[in-house]
């Protein structure tokens, strides 16, 4: 493994890692074209012949990625899991209080999505027509550490013993429905929408009326 041997194991990873390298990029080249698809027809319109129409591949080529438009949206889920998951992770637990862990969980989410909004519209835009399930496996990973990081929390004093599992659920649905709502917008705040869904969650309904500032509700 030494860089500057010229020995003859050498000679055949070459070729391998070629070939490792065009289906890294041939797998990318689908789920690109495959993400504006969706977010321009939604995912019940979509079909295989439309993303391989948006990349330059032959079918052939293609089937030996994906079998179905349903492998192709469960592989960019848990691509988008995958990188949200330990900048999330990270600022929960810095957290010292119920309210900072709350924040940061939604902050930090409606950001990344804010700023990374061709990826969610993906994920979501099929949320009018039908409701897709997003039970990936990394997007369940996700949950499970949310719920993990509740239980440490109870753990340590920053939260009071609660249900663990309703307490993740509900930040789960909040976060996922309120971007909806974000994404919307034809003015994005992604901080007024964490402090609208942090006081939500720290006073109840009775702690909204005084919230500094109501977002806007033009539509995109």
């Amino acid at each position: 493994m030494e860089a500057v041997t010229t020995i003859k194991p050498a000679k055949p990873r070459t070729p391998s890692g070629k070939r490792e390298q065009t289906k890294v990029q041939n797998r990318q080249l689908i789920l690109e074209a495959a993400r504006g698809v969706f977010a321009d027809l939604g995912y019940g319109a979509t079909t295989v012949r439309d993303i391989i129409r948006a990349t330059p591949l032959a079918s052939g080529t293609f089937y030996n990625y994906f079998k179905s438009k349903e492998e192709i949206y469960q592989a960019i889920r848990d691509e988008a899991a995958l990188a949200i998951r330990p900048q999330l992770r990270a600022e929960r637990l810095k957290a010292a209080t119920v309210e900072e862990f709350i924040s940061a969980t939604f902050r930090t989410f409606f950001e990344i999505v804010t700023r990374d909004e061709m990826n969610f519209r993906t994920i979501r835009h099929s949320a009018d027509a039908t409701r897709m399930r997003v039970d990936t496996p990394e997007v369940i990973a996700g949950f499970e550490e949310l719920r993990e990081d509740i239980e440490k929390g109870i753990a340590n004093g920053v939260f009071p013993p609660i249900d663990a599992d309703y307490l993740m659920a509900s930040i789960v649905g909040v976060a996922f429905e309120m971007t909806e709502r974000i994404l919307r917008r034809e003015h994005r705040d992604p901080i007024a929408a964490a402090e609208f869904a942090t006081a939500l969650f720290m006073g109840g309904i009775r702690a909204l009326p005084h919230m500094s500032e109501t977002p806007k509700t033009n539509a995109a």
